[in-house]
């Protein structure tokens, strides 16, 4: 599956190069980081450069998304084309928001740190503009969270699936 995925981004930004197609995947939402850091060591590239790279593409959306998100979800809200897209956004805020609300920042941490499928910067950020929480504590979380995952996939991604393949 993953190699799947590689494999069609490096069909469409082969020619940038690994590195940008690394920080593309690693840029996007839902991939983010794991993604990035996945196919960096489907690549073969050298597992510093893969870390930064990840790091800063995971990264780079965060505050805009923590600033703005709560704004184009409202307007998307009164759009009748991108209604349906809020009302999807809001259904995957609501369904992971409890534990984030419940703890705090320290949530928001754990949310963002711990690489499970719907987790990650761009849902923790989402969940945090939502919630209205305090955006320099909120961007503080995430990129805390954002390197706790990023250890945990160097680990799985440069010593575990490098072991298999």
């Amino acid at each position: 599956m993953v190699e799947n995925i590689v494999e069609l981004f490096i069909n469409i930004f082969g020619g940038l190069g690994k590195e940008v197609t690394v920080f593309i995947i690693s840029l996007m939402p839902i991939l983010e980081l794991r993604g990035g850091l996945l196919a960096a060591a489907l690549l073969d590239l050298n597992p510093v450069t893969s870390y930064i790279i990840s790091i800063i593409g995971n990264l780079l959306p965060v505050p805009f998304i923590l600033w703005f998100m709560s704004s184009i979800l409202k307007w998307m809200r009164n759009s009748k084309s991108l209604n349906k897209v809020a009302l999807f956004l809001d259904k995957k805020v609501n369904a992971k928001k409890e534990n984030i609300e419940k703890y705090g920042f320290w949530g928001l941490i754990i949310f963002v740190g711990i690489p499970l499928p719907g987790t990650g910067a761009w849902t923790g950020c989402l969940i945090a503009s939502v919630l209205e929480m305090d955006r320099k504590k909120a961007f503080l979380a995430t990129t805390i969270g954002v390197i706790m995952a990023s250890i945990i996939m160097m680990i799985l991604s440069f010593g575990v699936l490098k072991a298999i393949i």
